[in-house]
């Protein structure tokens, strides 16, 4: 990443600095001797850590808030995921504005920054879901995408933007195509969507846990905190990655059945209670086809470039959810003690098990 004679610390600016993933980012900059920029609609307390921190609060489909946020940045981390998550790309009018058209004007208002003139580094989270339904075991990026759900061809659509405009020279684009994140939150309000934290709630609650299948069938589940770790290693390795897209995970294929189960133990093992039935039941119309396929992925050529490689075990990553989840179910503060938007997800008969729905 570029320095300028004037600042010999780069600027990073994260846009969706208060959701899920993008305060896993914050808090892992805020750590680094950097100027850093959290953008978020709401106001959000800085991380703490060396960086030389600044938060801005605006609305980014703003054009004119959007550049003013962006302005002078070395490295922008697009991270930004419209209200309601994936499925409010199928009924809201306003996802796309934000899921896409955020990319396009960004993409616009971007400049080269004093100096070299070396076009900004973009580094988006993507989603390993916008390939569609999995041709095949693992991924690895080279699969052709035939996203098959609103969501997954809207992140494409951003994704394709950012990848044209760093073959123009305008940008230099990254992107992130993250798999099922699940983890504990980093900040207040940063909830995580998913469907470990759904399950976890729901067992905390005493409420059986519920698979639209047999229980076989498999996620790629990487905790936050590593996928933030992914995104500081791109950061610091973005030579090699500009201008493609790389999947993200841990390639182990987690069958739900089993994390499922696990989620139970661990919050009979936290509470002191008798674990939770895990059980089967008929999937609704409405359920997309990348729901009854199983997705593990192969993340072997990102980790050839960065060394990243995710750190936090299932298990290990399953405790501290539940963990954080129960300290918040007691008036306690969320990640206290752990390391961890996306509005919570809402407990109802069966949760999915989405591939790669990763938001802020």
């Amino acid at each position: 990443m570029k320095r300028t004679p004037v600042n010999p610390r780069p600027l990073i600016t994260v846009l969706g600095a208060s959701g899920f993933v993008g305060s896993a980012v914050t808090r892992e900059l805020a750590r680094r001797p950097v100027r850093l920029r959290a953008v978020a609609r709401r106001r959000i307390a800085p991380a703490p850590g060396p960086a030389e921190t600044t938060v801005v609060t605006a609305d980014l489909t703003d054009r004119a808030a959007l550049a003013e946020a962006v302005a002078g940045s070395d490295a922008v981390v697009h991270l930004l995921l419209a209200d309601g998550g994936w499925r409010a790309a199928e009924t809201e009018p306003g996802a796309e504005r934000v899921n896409v058209g955020v990319m396009r004007d960004l993409i616009e208002v971007l400049r080269p920054g004093p100096g070299d003139g070396t076009p900004p580094l973009v580094v988006y989270g993507g989603a390993a879901s916008q390939v569609g339904v999995p041709p095949r075991e693992p991924l690895d990026g080279s699969e052709p995408d035939h996203p098959g759900t609103a969501y997954d061809r809207q992140k494409l659509a951003a994704e394709q933007l950012l990848m044209k405009a760093t073959a123009e020279g305008r940008v230099r684009g990254v992107s992130l195509r993250l798999p099922t994140v699940f983890g504990e939150s980093a900040a207040l309000g940063a909830t995580d969507r998913g469907f470990v934290s759904a399950m976890a709630r729901r067992a905390l609650a005493g409420q059986t846990l519920t698979m639209w299948h047999d229980g076989t069938v498999r996620r790629d589940l990487v905790h936050v905190d590593d996928v933030a770790a992914a995104f500081t290693a791109a950061l610091d390795h973005p030579g090699p990655l500009v201008g493609g897209h790389w999947p993200i995970g841990a390639g182990r294929g987690d069958e739900l059945g089993h994390v499922f189960r696990l989620v139970a133990r661990t919050m009979s093992d936290c509470t002191g209670r008798l674990p939770v039935a895990v059980m089967s039941v008929e999937p609704p119309p409405h359920a997309p086809a990348t729901d009854f396929r199983s997705v593990t992925i192969d993340s072997t050529p990102f980790r050839a470039v960065t060394g990243w490689r995710p750190r936090i075990s299932l298990s290990e990553g399953v405790r501290r959810t539940v963990a954080a989840l129960a300290r918040q179910q007691d008036g306690g503060p969320v990640g206290a003690g752990t390391r961890g938007r996306s509005a919570g997800a809402r407990p109802s008969p069966a949760v999915p098990s989405r591939s790669g729905k990763a938001g802020p």
